[in-house]
């Protein structure tokens, strides 16, 4: 008998473990309920619904399969190994699959896992899956990883041209086993139920996932390339939430881009060549997650910039959580974070750049918000952006780039579209006043809309003032 450890792979088809698995012989699937390690990872409410929510959509297609799905329940991953070993004796297990993850935590749950199991005479194999290439093989000539994400995509396109990765074969039914499901919880104690409206932004499932990704490269690809700025429009894939869960795969996403551009990397549809760089950025902070291990323990990339003065703000920053800045493409954007789960990508970027060098309060406080209510926070991709947004990280823009929410914002919401979806209370406004409609110290602004809570002049000056000082030490 095998078993499958799903984790971050809740999905049949391109599932290298499973596939794997299932050649060897009969197939038990296990899930781990963890709620005190995912606590201490931030991972957010609306995440771990939507794994429980897709957890009841693989169970249905394990069903088909005759694979029977066991579901325990521990606190944190120090407890995977024991309670993996017990199902093991209980089902008499030969071996154990299991698709790599990556982060500090991750590793060592699995070292710790693959070591019992292999001292009780049962064996433990691992696979490559959630990546197109397996972080240590994108190296530069001198046997280090990338650092610059123009170097690594580059090094990607060149493999990718020579060989595409494969996808998974395909799992056959297997006869029933005559062990019965485990019942799936409907919610984790200390993780709130989201709204109903949240969890119908995001309908689970492969069937879902794999539909988004088909109406994104039939309706909105060819547009990608300028719209996947504009957070008005309906320009992106809506995919994150399902590649982090791994209830699609890159791999699939990659083929079917291909697919419906000739089978063309850097020729052909412009939008589509953005998309895959945006797939190998994806790429590049996972392998950053690995080569340089700091950044999993909240680390900056950038050591020196461990000093930099950061203020203690917390009115500030609470301003900037609720979205009660005084600059409505800022406040906008924290509204749809907190009620979808999501921000579109552009806006992450002018939220955290505006965090981090407007007010200079600490990016690791906006990374753990984040986490909090991303639906698809995902630490290495929270972490890059996060770090790129405040120049402290790997690829980092400048110090002294500092985006203006206001000309962001007339720029990629010319007319004012997804401020007046967010921000009710100024729809009415002409599309020039809607990107500031209070200035600095105006009266009575609390009666119409919050003042600006920074002026972003002198704020901008006190945020190079302080990297220059780093440069001083």
């Amino acid at each position: 008998m095998q078993l499958i450890w799903l984790r971050s792979d809740l999905r049949i088809t391109d599932n290298t473990a499973l596939s794997a698995a299932c050649e060897r012989g009969p197939v038990v699937a296990l899930w781990l309920a963890s709620p005190g390690q995912w606590q201490a990872h931030d991972d957010a409410a609306c995440k771990v619904d939507f794994w429980l929510r897709n957890l009841r959509d693989l169970r249905h297609s394990l069903e088909q399969l005759n694979i029977p799905l066991l579901i325990r329940k521990i606190d944190t991953w120090d407890q995977a190994p024991a309670a993996m070993l017990g199902v093991c004796r209980q089902h008499a297990i030969e071996a154990v699959h299991w698709n790599d993850e990556y982060g500090i935590n991750e590793t060592n749950r699995d070292q710790a896992a693959r070591q019992l199991l292999e001292a009780s005479g049962i064996q433990a194999h691992n696979y490559h899956d959630q990546l197109l290439f397996r972080p240590g093989t994108i190296l530069t000539r001198s046997g280090d990883y990338f650092q610059v994400f123009s170097q690594f995509k580059k090094v990607c396109l060149e493999h990718l041209h020579r060989s595409l990765p494969a996808l998974a074969h395909r799992v056959k039914a297997q006869a029933p086993l005559g062990i019965a499901n485990d019942p799936i919880p409907q919610h984790i104690e200390g993780f709130d139920k989201p709204p109903r409206a949240l969890s119908e932004c995001w309908p689970a499932g492969e069937a879902e996932a794999q539909g988004r990704l088909a109406r994104f490269l039939d309706e909105a690809v060819e547009d990608y390339h300028y719209q996947r700025d504009l957070p008005a429009k309906p320009g992106t894939s809506q995919l994150s939430a399902y590649l982090a869960a791994g209830v699609i795969s890159p791999r699939q996403c990659l083929h079917a881009a291909l697919a419906s551009n000739r089978g063309e990397f850097d020729s052909g549809s412009t939008g589509i060549q953005t998309w895959i760089n945006e797939l190998l950025w994806r790429e590049f902070y996972k392998h950053i997650l690995t080569g340089y291990p700091q950044v999993s323990r909240h680390r900056a990339f950038r050591a020196q910039t461990e000093a930099l003065p950061w203020r203690e703000a917390p009115e500030d920053l609470e301003a900037w959580k609720q979205g009660r800045t005084g600059f409505p493409i800022i406040d906008a954007a924290m509204r749809q974070l907190l009620d979808t789960g999501w921000m579109h990508n552009r806006l992450r970027m002018i939220v955290a750049m505006f965090l981090t060098k407007n007010l200079l309060i600490d990016w690791r406080e906006g990374e753990r918000h984040f986490m909090r209510h991303l639906i698809d926070g995902d630490l290495a991709a929270n972490n890059g952006g996060w770090q790129w947004s405040a120049s402290t990280g790997t690829d980092a823009v400048p110090y002294f780039r500092i985006f203006n929410p206001i000309s962001q914002s007339q720029r990629f919401d010319p007319q004012g579209g997804f401020i007046r979806h967010w921000l009710p209370e100024l729809r009415d406004l002409d599309d020039k006043s809607i990107h500031a409609p209070v200035k600095p110290g105006e009266l009575f602004a609390n009666n119409f809309y919050h003042s600006p809570i920074v002026d972003l002049g002198s704020s901008r000056q006190r945020a190079l003032e302080a990297f220059k000082g780093l440069a001083r030490r």
